[in-house]
């Protein structure tokens, strides 16, 4: 008789299991995490149950990796000997037992074991769902946060989303927007952005990896031209070689305001008012930044000689 009740027991807990519905699970989840954070207490329990009743759903496989990625973390208070780190300036300004100043950044320390376990996560769920976007994306900004000033990997697999885009020419799917082309382009400047502003010797080449590695596909595309110019210009201080790709910006769209500018103030820094003269006009037409342009206009006049 025990051996009926027990396993009487044990179908009504299978049953259980599997009454919850995706929907259902998703919800407990969400809770979970908006009071308690993506690897709070008993979200790892309630990833378990949901595994094993879907153990392919997307939201899922997409929690395991939140989980995996928070995990561990924690937030520390470093010295470092610079004005910024990873874009940011620091939160705080000491002075050493000499009287120099020792500038303090937030970084954010990751598990590495940890780590190793959400990137596996998320190549598991790419793999079930290779037409995802935000999943690869996903693991993409990770490698960002993680690598920080060396984004090796996040580069290589960067460029090998990039080259399996156009090389195939999948049916991409975003929750909510509509992943054409332009959305993919948009998603990829985003992440020359993010390694632009680590602003490190590696990022800056990665940020020049990327956009090249854009513009051997799209030759024309003025926002990866733009990325070369900006390299020569911040990274590399050369200021010929930077207005050289303004110039082809400029060439293919008038208005980009990004060029325009950037030949205003390479300009202005070199005392060539020559070129100031020739860009200024462009800026008080196409820029939307009325204050600027008012500055610019009264900059014209200055230059013109006619104040």
């Amino acid at each position: 008789m025990k051996k009926i009740f027990f396993g009487f027991v044990a179908a009504l807990a299978a049953i259980s299991l599997q009454a919850q519905t995706q929907e259902e699970f998703l919800s407990r989840y969400n809770t979970l995490n908006k009071n308690l954070g993506p690897a709070g207490v008993g979200v790892e329990t309630l990833l378990d149950k949901w595994e094993e009743a879907y153990p392919n759903d997307v939201n899922m496989l997409s929690a395991r990796f939140l989980y995996y990625l928070n995990k561990n973390q924690e937030t520390k208070i470093v010295p470092k000997n610079s004005d910024r780190f990873l874009g940011q300036k620091p939160i705080v300004t000491l002075k050493d037992s000499l009287g120099n100043p020792v500038n303090y950044f937030s970084e954010t320390m990751y598990d590495d074991e940890q780590f190793g376990l959400a990137v596996k996560a998320i190549d598991h769920a790419c793999e079930m769902y290779p037409n995802r976007l935000d999943l690869r994306f996903s693991k993409i900004g990770a490698l960002v946060g993680y690598e920080k000033e060396s984004p090796d990997m996040a580069t290589a697999a960067l460029g090998e989303l990039i080259d399996y885009d156009r090389k195939f020419s999948p049916k991409w799917e975003y929750p909510d927007v509509v992943a054409d082309r332009e959305f993919f382009d948009a998603m990829v400047q985003e992440y020359c952005f993010a390694l632009f502003r680590i602003a490190s010797p590696r990022s800056y080449e990665a940020f020049r990896s990327i956009s090249e590695k854009m513009l051997s596909y799209e030759p024309s595309n003025t926002l990866f031209l733009d990325n070369i110019g900006s390299y020569w210009l911040v990274a590399k201080k050369d200021n010929k070689q930077a207005m050289k790709y303004y110039k082809k910006v400029l060439k293919l769209k008038p208005d980009d305001i990004t060029a325009i500018q950037n030949c205003i103030i390479m300009a202005r820094t070199s005392h060539d008012k020559k070129t100031e003269l020739r860009y200024l006009p462009d800026f008080i037409k196409y820029s939307t930044d009325t204050t600027a342009v008012k500055s610019a206009k009264i900059r014209l006049e200055y230059l013109s000689g006619k104040k």
